[in-house]
């Protein structure tokens, strides 16, 4: 008959399969390149957009100083609609840049939670976890049996239904964890029959 500990490392061994930390890896190594790669084009579109609004903002300040001279120039109207036109585009960039800005800060953002996210799958180790957990248990249920409790599980739920008490006398009781009595009840009843 197979005890906890036997059917906890059975299913251990069961999971291991599932688990590829490898696999977890080369998913962020590949997220984080193609963030990288993201990264570099939203910088050569920031940067020709730059390029673009110094271009516009010269030809701007060209429009401005033409129309200061001579009447061999285009008339006021026709400057005041290329300025317009200019303005007008020199806005749509800088929105434009603007929005390529708030790409770059959320990629940044989510390239930070990636590494972080990848720094604790590396970290984490569940097979280590369930060991802790059972050994924890193991020596809690040495600890109550050596007190003279011991525990008494369900066949099919495993859940506690019974606790043994051996008292110091050296008799032994049964007490039914099931009842409706308040747990503090049943409490001061286990320690009660211990010391009897």
């Amino acid at each position: 008959m197979p005890t906890n500990s036997q059917e906890a490392v059975q299913t251990i061994r069961e999971m291991r399969p599932m688990i590829d930390p490898d696999e977890d890896f080369h998913t962020i190594v590949a997220a984080e390149e193609s963030i990288a790669a993201s990264h570099a084009k939203r910088k050569e579109q920031l940067e020709e957009a730059h390029a673009k609004l110094k271009a516009l903002s010269r030809a701007l300040e060209a429009a401005r100083v033409s129309a200061a001279r001579p009447p061999s120039v285009p008339s006021a109207g026709a400057h005041a609609a290329l300025v317009d036109e200019l303005d007008s585009s020199k806005l749509s960039l800088m929105k434009a840049i603007t929005d390529a800005e708030g790409m770059i800060a959320d990629r940044e953002a989510e390239l930070t939670r990636l590494k972080e996210e990848a720094r604790k799958l590396e970290d984490y180790d569940p097979s280590l976890e369930h060991e802790k957990e059972l050994d924890s248990l193991t020596i809690r249920l040495q600890l109550y049996k050596g007190l003279g409790f011991e525990p008494v599980a369900e066949a099919k739920s495993g859940d506690i239904a019974k606790m043994l008490v051996r008292s110091r006398s050296g008799d032994l009781h049964s007490v039914d964890l099931a009842n409706e009595a308040p747990p503090n009840q049943i409490t001061d009843l286990l320690w009660k029959l211990l010391a009897s």
